[in-house]
């Protein structure tokens, strides 16, 4: 039984919009938090947000602040990554996780992540 999938990746131009979505199970909302990173090959695995899904504040990286927003809907159990002003740079695979940490700063588990590339 998958705790979490990610779905929304896909090919984008420089510049363009993507949204992400994140379908999570009841344990995982009842976790309270979800965080989205990524991994792109050859480098580090980056955290982007954390969102707490009971009162929908929000974190994103500094480095993202400004292109980068979360969300969440409740009522579908949905946490979503909407991405701006997308670079090459920001081509990776998005991984959606559940935490029971406020700052996200470990992650319970994680789905099979959503692959995004962005062409210059």
């Amino acid at each position: 039984q998958l705790r979490i999938v990610e779905s929304g990746g896909g090919l984008v131009q420089s510049g363009g919009s993507m949204t992400l979505s994140c379908a999570a199970d009841k344990y995982t909302w009842d976790g309270e938090f979800v965080a989205w990173f990524r991994q792109a090959p050859g480098k580090e695995r980056e955290g982007i947000s954390c969102i707490s899904v009971y009162s929908g504040d929000a974190k994103v990286v500094d480095s993202m602040k400004g292109r980068f927003t979360t969300s969440r809907d409740n009522a579908k159990r949905m946490v979503y990554l909407q991405m701006n002003s997308l670079k090459p740079e920001d081509s990776a695979i998005y991984y959606c996780a559940g935490s029971h940490y406020s700052d996200c700063s470990r992650y319970d588990y994680w789905g099979q992540g959503t692959q995004v590339t962005v062409s210059s």
